[in-house]
Protein backbone atom coordinates (compact mmCIF):
# COMPACT_ATOMS: atom_id res chain seq x y z
CA UNK A 1 0.00 0.00 0.00
CA UNK A 2 1.49 3.12 -1.15
CA UNK A 3 1.20 5.78 1.90
CA UNK A 4 3.23 8.02 0.42
CA UNK A 5 0.07 8.85 -2.02
CA UNK A 6 -2.11 9.63 1.05
CA UNK A 7 0.70 11.56 2.59
CA UNK A 8 1.14 14.23 -0.26
CA UNK A 9 -2.55 14.25 -1.03
CA UNK A 10 -3.05 15.10 2.41
CA UNK A 11 -0.52 17.63 2.25
CA UNK A 12 -2.10 19.88 0.01
CA UNK A 13 -5.45 20.23 1.44
CA UNK A 14 -3.42 21.03 4.58
CA UNK A 15 -3.97 24.12 2.67
CA UNK A 16 -7.13 24.73 2.31
CA UNK A 17 -8.17 23.79 6.24
CA UNK A 18 -8.75 25.38 9.12
CA UNK A 19 -6.46 25.15 12.40
CA UNK A 20 -8.91 22.31 13.48
CA UNK A 21 -8.23 20.35 10.03
CA UNK A 22 -4.59 21.23 10.17
CA UNK A 23 -4.33 19.32 13.88
CA UNK A 24 -6.44 16.88 12.60
CA UNK A 25 -3.52 16.19 9.77
CA UNK A 26 -0.88 15.81 12.31
CA UNK A 27 -2.82 13.73 14.44
CA UNK A 28 -3.43 11.68 11.31
CA UNK A 29 -0.07 11.54 9.99
CA UNK A 30 1.92 11.06 13.29
CA UNK A 31 -0.49 8.99 15.61
CA UNK A 32 -2.50 7.17 12.86
CA UNK A 33 -0.61 6.39 9.76
CA UNK A 34 2.92 5.73 11.19
CA UNK A 35 2.14 4.40 14.13
CA UNK A 36 0.15 1.86 11.99
CA UNK A 37 3.15 1.46 9.05
CA UNK A 38 5.87 0.80 11.68
CA UNK A 39 4.79 -0.42 14.78
CA UNK A 40 0.89 -2.08 14.20
CA UNK A 41 1.56 -4.15 10.83
CA UNK A 42 4.79 -6.01 12.73
CA UNK A 43 2.37 -6.60 15.74
CA UNK A 44 -0.34 -8.60 13.89
CA UNK A 45 1.96 -10.04 11.28
CA UNK A 46 1.87 -13.13 12.71
CA UNK A 47 -1.45 -13.42 14.61
CA UNK A 48 -2.82 -17.00 12.70
CA UNK A 49 0.81 -18.31 12.77
CA UNK A 50 1.03 -18.13 16.34
CA UNK A 51 -2.62 -18.58 17.64
CA UNK A 52 -2.63 -22.10 18.81
CA UNK A 53 -5.14 -24.18 20.51
CA UNK A 54 -4.52 -27.44 22.91
CA UNK A 55 -5.65 -29.92 19.63
CA UNK A 56 -4.84 -31.60 16.66
CA UNK A 57 -8.06 -32.10 14.88
CA UNK A 58 -7.91 -30.99 11.17
CA UNK A 59 -9.28 -27.72 10.92
CA UNK A 60 -10.05 -27.18 14.52
CA UNK A 61 -7.26 -23.71 14.61
CA UNK A 62 -8.87 -22.67 11.66
CA UNK A 63 -12.07 -22.13 12.40
CA UNK A 64 -10.90 -21.41 15.77
CA UNK A 65 -9.34 -18.43 14.53
CA UNK A 66 -11.96 -17.45 11.97
CA UNK A 67 -14.57 -17.08 14.97
CA UNK A 68 -12.77 -14.95 17.14
CA UNK A 69 -10.79 -12.54 14.10
CA UNK A 70 -13.28 -12.83 11.73
CA UNK A 71 -11.38 -9.78 9.92
CA UNK A 72 -8.12 -8.71 10.61
CA UNK A 73 -7.55 -5.37 12.56
CA UNK A 74 -4.61 -3.93 10.11
CA UNK A 75 -7.12 -4.54 7.35
CA UNK A 76 -9.39 -2.88 9.22
CA UNK A 77 -7.72 0.03 10.44
CA UNK A 78 -6.28 0.20 6.57
CA UNK A 79 -9.78 0.68 5.14
CA UNK A 80 -10.41 3.37 7.87
CA UNK A 81 -7.58 4.90 7.35
CA UNK A 82 -8.14 5.23 3.07
CA UNK A 83 -11.80 6.00 4.03
CA UNK A 84 -11.19 9.04 6.38
CA UNK A 85 -7.92 10.72 4.11
CA UNK A 86 -9.62 10.15 0.79
CA UNK A 87 -12.90 11.84 0.92
CA UNK A 88 -10.06 15.27 1.40
CA UNK A 89 -9.34 14.68 -2.52
CA UNK A 90 -12.89 15.74 -3.08
CA UNK A 91 -11.50 19.40 -2.07
CA UNK A 92 -8.17 19.38 -4.06
CA UNK A 93 -10.50 18.07 -7.44
CA UNK A 94 -12.62 21.21 -5.88
CA UNK A 95 -9.97 23.95 -6.04
CA UNK A 96 -9.01 22.41 -9.33
CA UNK A 97 -12.22 22.72 -10.88
CA UNK A 98 -12.11 26.61 -9.90
CA UNK A 99 -8.13 27.37 -11.36
CA UNK A 100 -9.81 25.36 -14.65
CA UNK A 101 -12.71 27.89 -14.60
CA UNK A 102 -10.87 31.07 -13.77
CA UNK A 103 -8.08 30.02 -16.37
CA UNK A 104 -10.59 29.68 -19.21
CA UNK A 105 -12.41 32.62 -18.09
CA UNK A 106 -9.14 34.77 -18.38
CA UNK A 107 -8.80 33.53 -21.57
CA UNK A 108 -12.32 34.25 -22.78
CA UNK A 109 -12.09 37.46 -21.80
CA UNK A 110 -8.26 38.49 -21.31
CA UNK A 111 -5.95 39.08 -18.47
CA UNK A 112 -7.99 42.33 -17.14
CA UNK A 113 -11.05 40.69 -16.50
CA UNK A 114 -13.63 40.48 -13.74
CA UNK A 115 -12.18 37.40 -11.72
CA UNK A 116 -14.73 34.82 -10.88
CA UNK A 117 -13.46 34.04 -7.79
CA UNK A 118 -11.48 36.29 -5.11
CA UNK A 119 -10.14 33.42 -3.59
CA UNK A 120 -9.69 30.19 -5.45
CA UNK A 121 -9.17 28.56 -2.17
CA UNK A 122 -11.22 30.52 -0.01
CA UNK A 123 -14.04 28.41 1.72
CA UNK A 124 -16.74 30.22 -0.27
CA UNK A 125 -20.39 28.99 -2.03
CA UNK A 126 -19.87 25.33 -3.12
CA UNK A 127 -16.01 24.91 -1.84
CA UNK A 128 -17.72 25.50 1.27
CA UNK A 129 -20.25 22.87 1.11
CA UNK A 130 -17.79 20.56 -0.07
CA UNK A 131 -15.19 21.14 2.52
CA UNK A 132 -18.36 20.64 5.63
CA UNK A 133 -19.74 17.57 3.48
CA UNK A 134 -16.28 15.64 4.01
CA UNK A 135 -16.19 16.21 7.47
CA UNK A 136 -19.28 15.04 8.19
CA UNK A 137 -18.22 11.87 6.07
CA UNK A 138 -14.92 11.78 7.86
CA UNK A 139 -16.82 11.96 11.78
CA UNK A 140 -19.51 8.96 10.29
CA UNK A 141 -16.48 6.80 8.83
CA UNK A 142 -14.54 7.19 11.84
CA UNK A 143 -17.19 6.50 14.29
CA UNK A 144 -18.77 3.67 12.22
CA UNK A 145 -15.09 1.99 12.15
CA UNK A 146 -14.52 2.42 15.89
CA UNK A 147 -18.32 0.90 16.52
CA UNK A 148 -17.44 -2.29 14.36
CA UNK A 149 -14.31 -2.97 16.00
CA UNK A 150 -16.43 -3.16 19.69
CA UNK A 151 -18.85 -4.98 17.92
CA UNK A 152 -17.20 -7.86 16.15
CA UNK A 153 -14.53 -8.45 18.76
CA UNK A 154 -17.35 -8.01 21.31
CA UNK A 155 -14.94 -4.98 23.14
CA UNK A 156 -11.48 -3.94 22.81
CA UNK A 157 -9.40 -6.47 25.14
CA UNK A 158 -7.32 -9.51 24.54
CA UNK A 159 -7.61 -12.21 26.89
CA UNK A 160 -4.25 -14.82 27.07
CA UNK A 161 -7.05 -17.38 26.50
CA UNK A 162 -9.90 -18.08 25.10
CA UNK A 163 -12.54 -21.34 24.76
CA UNK A 164 -13.80 -22.58 21.36
CA UNK A 165 -15.96 -25.25 20.82
CA UNK A 166 -16.52 -24.82 17.23
CA UNK A 167 -16.96 -27.45 14.92
CA UNK A 168 -15.02 -29.74 13.67
CA UNK A 169 -13.48 -29.29 17.32
CA UNK A 170 -13.73 -32.62 19.25
CA UNK A 171 -14.61 -30.50 22.43
CA UNK A 172 -13.90 -27.08 24.22
CA UNK A 173 -10.80 -26.04 23.39
CA UNK A 174 -8.31 -23.33 24.85
CA UNK A 175 -6.72 -21.26 22.42
CA UNK A 176 -3.82 -18.84 22.62
CA UNK A 177 -3.19 -15.49 21.18
CA UNK A 178 -0.02 -14.07 20.20
CA UNK A 179 0.91 -10.62 22.14
CA UNK A 180 -2.58 -10.32 23.47
CA UNK A 181 -1.02 -7.03 25.91
CA UNK A 182 0.83 -5.11 22.66
CA UNK A 183 -2.83 -5.60 21.13
CA UNK A 184 -4.38 -4.33 23.49
CA UNK A 185 -2.21 -1.46 23.84
CA UNK A 186 -2.15 -0.85 20.15
CA UNK A 187 -5.89 -1.35 19.81
CA UNK A 188 -7.09 1.11 22.51
CA UNK A 189 -4.58 3.62 20.90
CA UNK A 190 -5.99 3.60 17.87
CA UNK A 191 -9.75 3.78 19.26
CA UNK A 192 -8.23 7.03 20.93
CA UNK A 193 -7.23 8.69 18.39
CA UNK A 194 -9.98 7.93 15.92
CA UNK A 195 -12.44 9.54 18.69
CA UNK A 196 -9.66 12.59 18.76
CA UNK A 197 -10.04 12.87 14.96
CA UNK A 198 -13.77 12.97 15.32
CA UNK A 199 -13.89 15.29 18.28
CA UNK A 200 -11.60 18.06 16.01
CA UNK A 201 -13.82 17.40 12.82
CA UNK A 202 -17.32 17.68 15.03
CA UNK A 203 -15.43 21.22 16.18
CA UNK A 204 -14.68 22.38 12.87
CA UNK A 205 -17.74 21.97 11.43
CA UNK A 206 -18.88 24.03 14.39
CA UNK A 207 -16.52 26.59 13.73
CA UNK A 208 -17.25 26.88 9.83
CA UNK A 209 -21.31 26.82 10.41
CA UNK A 210 -20.89 29.60 13.66
CA UNK A 211 -18.26 31.49 11.26
CA UNK A 212 -21.18 31.44 8.44
CA UNK A 213 -23.85 32.25 10.47
CA UNK A 214 -22.05 35.10 11.99
CA UNK A 215 -21.27 36.62 8.84
CA UNK A 216 -24.74 36.22 7.25
CA UNK A 217 -26.04 38.41 9.86
CA UNK A 218 -23.13 40.99 9.71
CA UNK A 219 -24.20 41.46 5.73
CA UNK A 220 -27.81 41.66 6.09
CA UNK A 221 -27.14 44.30 9.27
CA UNK A 222 -24.88 46.18 6.58
CA UNK A 223 -27.51 45.67 4.10
CA UNK A 224 -30.16 47.72 6.03
CA UNK A 225 -30.38 51.57 6.46
CA UNK A 226 -29.54 52.84 9.72
CA UNK A 227 -30.80 56.38 11.98
CA UNK A 228 -28.28 57.32 14.03
CA UNK A 229 -29.60 59.28 17.53
CA UNK A 230 -27.55 60.36 20.71
CA UNK A 231 -25.16 57.71 19.91
CA UNK A 232 -27.34 54.69 18.86
CA UNK A 233 -28.40 53.50 15.57
CA UNK A 234 -31.42 51.76 14.86
CA UNK A 235 -32.94 50.21 11.63
CA UNK A 236 -35.77 52.51 10.33
CA UNK A 237 -38.59 50.38 8.17
CA UNK A 238 -40.60 52.04 5.97
CA UNK A 239 -43.77 51.84 8.26
CA UNK A 240 -41.65 54.07 11.04
CA UNK A 241 -42.84 51.69 13.67
CA UNK A 242 -40.94 48.87 15.36
CA UNK A 243 -37.23 48.75 14.93
CA UNK A 244 -36.02 44.71 14.34
CA UNK A 245 -32.26 45.40 15.14
CA UNK A 246 -31.04 47.78 17.82
CA UNK A 247 -27.40 48.46 18.49
CA UNK A 248 -26.12 50.81 21.23
CA UNK A 249 -22.97 52.01 19.77
CA UNK A 250 -21.65 54.12 22.66
CA UNK A 251 -22.48 50.39 24.98
CA UNK A 252 -22.29 53.37 27.88
CA UNK A 253 -25.79 52.83 28.50
CA UNK A 254 -28.33 50.10 28.39
CA UNK A 255 -30.92 49.92 26.09
CA UNK A 256 -34.31 50.78 26.47
CA UNK A 257 -36.75 47.99 27.59
CA UNK A 258 -39.40 47.56 24.67
CA UNK A 259 -41.58 44.57 23.58
CA UNK A 260 -40.96 46.04 19.80
CA UNK A 261 -37.38 45.87 19.82
CA UNK A 262 -34.97 43.05 19.29
CA UNK A 263 -31.27 44.20 20.80
CA UNK A 264 -28.33 42.39 18.74
CA UNK A 265 -24.79 42.17 20.19
CA UNK A 266 -22.73 43.37 17.71
CA UNK A 267 -18.90 42.38 17.88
Amino acid sequence: MNWAFLQGLLSGVNRYSTAFGRVWLSIVFLFRILVFVVAAEKVWGDEQKDFSCNTAQPGCHNVCYDHFFPVSHVRLWALQLIFVTCPSLLVVMHVAYRDERERKHAEKYGEGCRKLYKDTGKKRGGLWWTYVLTLIFKIAVDATFVYLIFYIYEGYDFPNLVKCQEEPCPNVVDCFISRPTEKRIFTIFMVITSLACILLSFFEVLYLVGKRCKEGIVRMCKSQKFCCRAGRCFICLQSNKLLHFTMDISRNQPLPPSSHVISVVMP
